[in-house]
């Protein structure tokens, strides 16, 4: 297998001899890199029913997973103001991201009822881990993230008493060593 480094716009192959896999595209016939990285050939699966090998690109530095409008992301509560929560993307999906994502959940984005009813400070903590859809890139400096669905909320968060917290119902945990309870917006965990 011969590696080369390209950069994006060299020429890597023919559309008639290979197929483009990741990193790669096709113009007319032929394959051109959409990113620096090293170029290898990889051979095709014996069920594929096309057999050419496939080019492709890796890049140098392996992006880990990026949120995406309609993704469900594991968050950080940072920040509690009184019109949005402030929290830092942890995971997308399953996966850990291996960049620092800033999201937002703003008032109208935590429930899908009685919106002008929501109290920010009785919906999320700082420290909370929340369950949160992408509803879009946002502006320049966050990802606009909605908790507005039955198992989208908080999932964990600890007590004043450093324990964490069981939920009771969908606005309330409560601390297993003090009793003590405390406002929150909940989600729904599956079995």
């Amino acid at each position: 297998m011969t590696t080369e480094l390209v950069t994006p716009g060299d020429v890597i192959g023919k559309a008639t001899e290979l197929r483009a896999g990741k990193g790669a595209y096709v113009n007319d016939t032929t394959i051109y890199a959409s990113l620096t990285g090293t170029r290898r050939i990889v051979s095709p699966l014996p069920e594929s029913l096309d057999q050419r090998a496939i080019v492709e690109v890796t890049g140098h530095k392996a992006h880990g997973p990026i949120p995406e409008p309609g993704s469900v992301v594991i968050a950080r509560v940072t920040k509690v103001m009184a019109r949005m929560a402030a929290v830092d993307i942890l995971c997308v999906g399953s996966k850990a991201v291996r960049e620092n994502f800033a999201g937002v959940i703003r008032q109208q984005d935590v429930r899908a009822t009685e919106i002008d009813k929501v109290d920010m400070h009785q919906s999320f903590h700082a420290g909370d881990i929340v369950r949160a859809m992408v509803l879009s890139l946002g502006d320049a400096r966050a990802y606009y993230l909605s908790t507005a669905k039955n198992e989208l909320g908080v999932v964990s968060a600890e007590s004043a008493a450093g324990e964490t917290m069981v939920p009771i119902s969908w606005t309330e945990m409560q601390c297993p060593l003090s009793g003590q309870t405390e406002q929150r917006k909940v989600a729904k965990v599956g079995n």
